[in-house]
């Protein structure tokens, strides 16, 4: 399975940018999928989570009521808006495809990862 991440840029702080995250073949539709993102110099951390269905979410507090989780299963993609973007929300960010149904915020808990890309937010 192959998950290819894209969107990331250079955006101005307060500024939005919006994440898409497409699998090679029809995995998604079973299966969570989350967001992390990692900063230099820093672990990899959870930022948004979307169960198979997409009727649950879960978010990290440092992105809630910033960003939002969407997916569509007939393009077997998923999506994180990100909005009201902060200097601290530089990082590269990862698509990830969970173990389990209801998604998951647990690096332990990912099947697949996407190959990153990078949002860079200025100040």
């Amino acid at each position: 399975v192959q998950l290819q991440a894209s969107g990331g840029g250079l955006v101005q702080t307060g500024g939005s940018l919006r994440l898409s995250c497409t699998a090679s073949k029809r995995t998604f539709s079973n299966n969570g999928v989350g967001w992390f993102r990692q900063a230099l110099g820093r672990e990899r951390e959870f930022v948004a989570t979307i169960s198979w269905s997409g009727s649950a979410t879960s978010y990290a507090e440092s992105v809630k009521g910033r960003f939002t989780i969407s997916r569509d299963n007939a393009k077997n993609t998923v999506y994180l808006q990100m909005d009201s973007l902060k200097p601290e929300d530089t990082a590269v960010y990862y698509c990830a495809v969970s173990r389990y149904a209801s998604g998951t915020s647990q690096v332990s808990n990912v099947q697949y990862w996407g190959q990153g890309t990078l949002v860079t937010v200025s100040s």
